[in-house]
């Protein structure tokens, strides 16, 4: 057979061709996992932080470097919300992507007990069913070590994290607050399960230590570690030599004639502190152990910060530019921090006005690890990852919450929808509709409702009909209604 000869300039071609299109692979694959093996995911929950309690979101009053550095080094969404105005709900959509409305988790469990208000509330779920899938068990499955640390709040124990799909279960049970912050944290059953500890053990700290050391003992295969901090929840306790720096700030701001936008209990600040410390010690470790690359941190909130008067009389902190707080009806009580450090992926200092919500982080952290969804699983989030990867991501779903609940935030039971820049509120007590534009008026203080009667008729029917494809509860009427009753 005669011999091909193949021009030199040809095999160049071929080449450079070649190599491009390895490039291309390599580039495409290091946009989506690390080579050597699939991501470590940190999700890191506070709880009762409001969106402004953060430097980078703009507080003069607290001092957060660490997550500022987070901030930094990740992308920060500037319209986070979470699932719910209170904890529990928060909670159950973060393991499951649902609504609270789907899995009838729509309060704190517990709840508060009105027997004497204007509507009686419905019989909702006070545990996370066994039978949900949870995003442990999704990624157990997929081959991860799967770590709970911290605040559950999700049950009595047959529901607690280890019957969830987590592998180890640190100091999670149906408490929704600590005993105290201080060692033992508690006493009897309203104590945090923590093995040994000393006098003047601060239980932020401690719950980071166990945090290091459950990295450093996983670092050799994937592991998910749901880091849920009890702070910064009441109780208001603090390291003395901390609260005695924030005085000192405050003292020098009234001194200047600074109110610092309301943000002014030293306690609450000093909880920061250690809160912000805290996420500082596990970003040392994963650099440390060289995780740092392959290690995606994400960090948030349960609901909006609490604003109720406990702090000497004045709130405990202030949601600047915001309505109310935890427990209302208002962007206060919904309005979270979110960060999300994916290394190699999001663009450093990079933010996101797109509203996002609690349950978007299942479906966002499923395809980050490249781990299937249960095939009959439902799931009411929207992934992040196309907006994480800053590609040209389509207009967002409306996003939906439901409280069929009283709560001492100010809450009467309600609907609310945010759709774009409009946020619709609907009251159920006398059924009436407050409408707000959030780009013009972010602290709701205009109701559009009388004057735009088709945008507020519009966006109720949406509320109606996401309503009813949830089954969603209802509150009814109450026979025991006084109005001289309780509050």
């Amino acid at each position: 057979m005669p011999r091909v000869r193949i021009p030199l300039y040809s095999l160049l071609a071929v080449a450079i061709a070649w190599g491009a299109a390895q490039g291309f692979a390599r580039s495409a694959h290091a946009e989506s996992a690390p080579p050597s093996r699939p991501w470590n995911v940190i999700l890191i929950l506070i709880d009762d932080l409001g969106a402004t309690d953060l430097g980078c979101a703009g507080s003069r009053f607290y001092e957060t470097p660490n997550i500022d550095r987070l901030a930094n080094e990740g992308m920060r969404f500037t319209a986070g919300y979470s699932a719910c105005t209170v904890c529990s709900p928060t909670r159950a959509a973060l393991m499951t992507g649902k609504y609270p409305a789907r899995l009838h988790i729509t309060d704190w469990i517990k709840g508060h007990n009105r027997p004497k208000a204007k509507l009686r509330v419905p019989d909702w779920t006070m545990h996370l069913p066994l039978e949900e899938t949870t995003i442990a068990e999704r990624l157990r499955a997929a081959g991860y070590a799967t770590i709970h640390i911290g605040k559950w709040h999700l049950g009595d124990p047959p529901y607690y994290p280890q019957h969830q799909g987590f592998d180890v279960n640190l100091g999670g049970t149906f408490m929704g607050q600590p005993g105290s912050y201080f060692f033992p944290y508690g006493t009897g059953e309203r104590r945090v399960p923590l093995e040994g500890g000393e006098e003047g053990e601060y239980l932020t700290d401690r719950l980071a230590e166990e945090a290091v050391r459950l990295i450093e003992a996983h670092r050799d295969r994937p592991f998910f570690m749901y880091f849920a901090h009890y702070a910064v929840h009441t109780p208001l306790q603090a390291k003395p030599e901390l609260i005695a720096r924030y005085e000192r700030k405050l003292e020098e701001a009234a001194a200047r004639g600074d109110a610092l936008e309301g943000q002014q209990c030293p306690v609450y600040a000093a909880m920061i502190h250690s809160m912000d410390e805290a996420v500082g010690r596990v970003s040392e470790a994963l650099q440390r152990l060289g995780l740092e690359d392959r290690t995606v941190v994400v960090f948030t909130s349960d609901n909006g910060g609490l604003t109720s008067p406990a702090c000497k009389g004045k709130p405990v902190t202030h949601n600047i530019g915001l309505r109310a707080g935890k427990g209302s009806a208002y962007e206060g009580g919904v309005r979270v921090p979110l960060i999300v450090k994916w290394p190699g992926v999001t663009q450093p200092g990079s933010t996101s006005s797109t509203p996002v919500i609690s349950n978007d982080l299942y479906p966002t952290i499923l395809e980050m690890t490249g781990t299937p969804d249960a095939p009959d699983h439902v799931c009411d989030g929207e992934s992040l990852v196309p907006i994480l990867k800053q590609r040209a991501a389509p207009r967002r779903s409306p996003l939906f919450w439901h409280y069929p609940h009283y709560h001492p935030g100010g809450a009467t039971p309600y609907s609310a929808v945010r759709d774009g820049d409009w946020r619709l509120v609907q009251f159920f007590e006398d059924d009436h509709v407050e409408l707000y534009n959030l780009r013009d008026d972010p602290k709701e203080s205009r109701d559009l409702a009388a004057r735009m009667p088709e945008k507020a008729k519009e966006l109720k029917s949406k509320l109606e009909a996401w309503r009813a494809a949830v089954g969603a509860q209802l509150p009814t009427a109450n026979p025991d209604y006084d109005p001289k009753g309780q509050p």
